[in-house]
Formats: structure tokens, C-alpha cells, sequence
């Protein structure tokens, strides 16, 4: 399911890609390569960086060095002190197959091809050659002259690509997540921004040096990115297994006997569905992930087990106290902004009627709604069950649930129900 929608949310992407490709295939065959040396050298460089992609946190990916030979082959004014003659046509045909050639090794393992990150590769490369290859003969009549026109022209058509990328990426994001398209791009931009100056910096200096040293450039500049890259992999890394740690963390309270099995992994996956698509900033969402995954482990203070680990249809008092001492103990582990949200979980978004309390956290609301939900319907996938978990949330809007966020896991459910027909 999560697939399929995926694809359909970067099919118009992936229709302008297969276009752009098809036309320029259909122009290189036509009008031949030039410079087959220096078409190879690049198309093998991006296919490297492809079979070198990295994993960066919140699901994204990314290959730094293809991207850079991709941003570099579309300016290169120039190659060993000789003019090239590279159209756009041919600039798309060399991305897109040394892209497909990189990703063939990650598809023959089962890792997959990234379909919608190609597209973008290809289009950007377009888009990038469209605006550069045009203004060369005015910027360098010659070709092997480059100057400080010439570079600063190629700056700016490599920053503008990046920014249409980044953009490309929030609308796909967008539509997949059914995230508010600006929150999307906020957060691409934020997200991708340490990458994307490297590989700017990166492919302009490639295309720049080429003119001079040649085939030399391509390893001489690729060193710095790779070790950008690996600093991005190691964090990813250790992002990675630090979410492992707090989901291993937040199944003791299952072991325990004091929740059912998956209750904290449920509430935390819908607890960030809700939240994305409410406009919640990714650099928030890890503390909401991690509130949530450990919001029950104050259960494990109680000398008795709730009866199906229901806290839903407990009296405030008893609530609040769980909450207080799960607060406590994520507080001692350093992540005060997660202990917060887990410490108001339990507060009531109208604690007196006609008022609303301004300093609840949106992440304590977004918990409590997604918590009550999940106690009342469980692992259970009977549609019937999931609207009438709905339909209580909402009777109770008037005090103890915030109701946009009612709304929003009102959505969601119907889309799953929608799904389930």
C-alpha cells in the first residue's frame, strides 16, 4: 500500500522524466556523442556514486557523488584545455544511464531502484543544461578560458537547480505524506541544505577544474564529498541506532504484562502520521517519536497491571501520575523536550470549560488522541471498530481532545478504510 502510493505520488515526475529521457535518447542517437572519452569518465563517476548512495535520517536518501557528476558533466564549459560540444539531450542521455547503471547492483540485491530520485537526477540535469549550455558561447567564446563570469554564472545555475530540486522533493514529499506542501519544503530545504552545498561546491569545482587538469579532476575532487558523505552515513547511522535503542526501550512495559503487544509502536507511527500531516517540522518529529514510543513507561511504577493497558479510562489523577513518572525517567536519559511532551499527555486540551490551555504541547495533544485511539481499537484492523474510535474521540472534543487533531486521525482513518475497500 505504502508503496503504490508512492509511486502514484511521483508518477506526474516520473512521466516528465520518461519524457525528457526518451527525447534525448532520441537526439543522441541522431546527432552522435562527441567526446565519447569524457561521456564514459562521467557516466562512470555517476554510476559510483550511485552504487555509493547514503541513507539520511527521516527516510531520505542520497547519492552526493552522482549528483555532483551530474550537476558538473551539465556546466562543463570545457575538458583538458578542449572545447566540448555537450548538447542537452546528450547531458540528460550520460545522467540518466550512468544512474541506471549505479542502481542496477542495488537492485539485483533487492535494495531497489530509486525511481523517484532518478527523475528528479534527470529533470534537474535538464533544467540545469537548458539555462547553462545556451549562455557558454557568450561566457567563453573559446571554451577553455573560463573565467570568474564563467564561474559565477555556473554558481548561480548550480544553486538554482538545487533549489528546484529541493523543491521537486517537498512536492513529492507532500503528496506522499499528505503533509501541507510549505511544512514540506521548510523541511527539504533544512534537511538537504549540509548535502546540497557540498554537492553545488563540489560539481561546479569538477566542471571547473576539468578545463585545466582533465580526467584527473573527477578522483581529486570527488575525495572531499566522499568524506562529507561518510560524516552523513556515520550520523545517519547512529540516529538510526539510537531510535532502535528507544524502541527496544519502550517494549519493556509489553514484556512487563503492562500493555498489549505493539501498543507503544501503533501509537508512535500514527502519533507522527498525524503530525505530518498537521505541519509539524521534522526536526520535531523525533522527540514526538520518541514521546511516544516510551509515553506508557510510567505503567511500570504500578504494583498491578491495567487491565489491557487501557490508561484511557482512567480517572486524571491516575493519568497524570503514570505520565509524571514516565516523564521522570526519559528526563534522566537527556531528552527533556520528549519527557515534556510525555509529562502533559495526560492534561485535557479545555481544562475548564470555554478555555483552552495555550501551553499544552502540540505533541502531548497529538499522543493523547492517538493513545485513546489505539486503546480502543488495538491491533484490531475491523473497520467497524475504527469508526466507532473515531466517533468517541470526537464526543469528547468539547474537553479533553484538541479537535484539528481529531480531525486529521479522522482523515487518516478513512484513508485506511478506503485502502481496506
Amino acid at each position: 500500500m505504502s508503496n503504490q502510493r508512492e509511486l502514484r505520488a511521483a508518477g506526474p515526475l516520473n512521466v516528465a522524466a520518461g519524457i525528457a529521457v526518451v527525447a534525448s535518447v532520441a537526439s543522441v542517437v541522431q546527432w552522435g556523442v562527441p567526446q565519447l572519452g569524457v561521456a564514459a569518465a562521467f557516466l562512470g563517476f555517476i554510476a559510483l556514486g550511485e552504487i555509493l548512495r547514503i541513507s539520511l535520517p527521516n527516510g531520505r536518501q542520497a547519492a552526493p557523488l552522482a549528483a555532483a557528476g551530474a550537476l558538473a558533466y551539465a556546466l562543463l564549459p570545457s575538458f583538458g584545455d578542449q572545447q566540448v560540444s555537450i548538447s542537452i539531450g546528450l547531458a540528460v542521455s550520460v545522467v540518466t544511464l550512468g544512474s541506471a547503471v549505479g542502481s542496477f547492483p542495488r537492485a539485483l540485491v533487492g535494495r531497489g531502484m530509486n525511481l523517484e530520485e532518478l527523475s528528479r537526477r534527470a529533470l534537474i540535469t535538464l533544467f540545469t543544461a537548458a539555462i547553462f549550455r545556451p549562455l557558454l558561447p557568450w561566457l567563453a567564446p573559446d571554451g577553455t578560458n573560463p573565467d570568474w563570469k564563467l564561474a559565477l554564472v555556473m554558481v548561480a545555475a548550480a544553486v538554482l537547480a538545487a533549489v528546484v530540486d529541493a523543491l521537486l522533493a517537498a512536492a513529492v514529499r507532500a503528496s506522499q505524506s499528505h503533509r501541507p506542501l510549505r511544512a514540506a519544503i521548510v523541511d527539504e530545504f533544512r534537511a538537504l541544505i549540509g548535502i546540497a552545498s557540498a554537492i553545488t561546491a563540489t560539481g561546479v569545482l569538477i566542471a571547473l577544474a576539468s578545463s585545466k587538469i582533465g580526467y584527473y579532476a573527477l578522483p581529486i575532487f570527488a575525495v572531499p564529498l566522499m568524506l562529507t558523505q561518510f560524516s552523513f552515513r556515520r550520523y545517519a547511522t547512529i540516529d538510526a541506532t539510537y531510535l532502535q535503542t528507544i524502541q527496544s526501550l519502550s517494549k519493556v512495559t509489553e514484556v512487563g504484562g503492562y500493555t498489549e503487544k505493539g501498543h507503544s509502536t501503533r501509537v508512535a507511527r500514527l502519533a507522527v502520521m498525524v503530525a505530518r500531516e498537521m505541519g509539524v517540522s521534522e526536526r520535531d518529529l523525533d522527540d514526538l517519536r520518541y514521546a511516544a514510543l516510551m509515553h506508557d513507561i510510567g505503567q511500570l511504577s504500578l504494583p498491578q497491571p491495567i487491565v489491557g493497558g487501557t490508561t484511557t479510562l482512567l480517572p486524571y489523577y491516575e493519568q497524570k501520575r503514570i505520565a509524571d513518572l514516565g516523564a521522570d525517567v526519559i528526563e534522566q536519559a537527556g531528552l527533556e523536550h520528549a519527557a515534556l511532551i510525555v509529562r502533559r499527555q495526560a492534561d485535557p486540551y479545555r481544562p475548564y470549560r470555554g478555555s483552552l490551555d495555550d501551553t499544552l504541547p502540540m505533541g502531548s495533544r497529538i499522543i493523547k488522541v492517538c493513545n485513546a485511539y489505539d486503546d480502543f481499537v488495538g491491533a484490531s484492523s475491523e473497520i467497524d471498530r475504527m469508526q466507532s474510535a473515531v466517533e468517541r474521540l470526537e464526543l469528547s472534543v468539547d474537553r479533553d481532545y484538541d479537535p484539528v487533531v481529531v480531525d486529521t486521525l479522522s482523515r487518516i482513518v478513512e484513508r485506511q478504510v478506503d485502502y481496506a475497500y
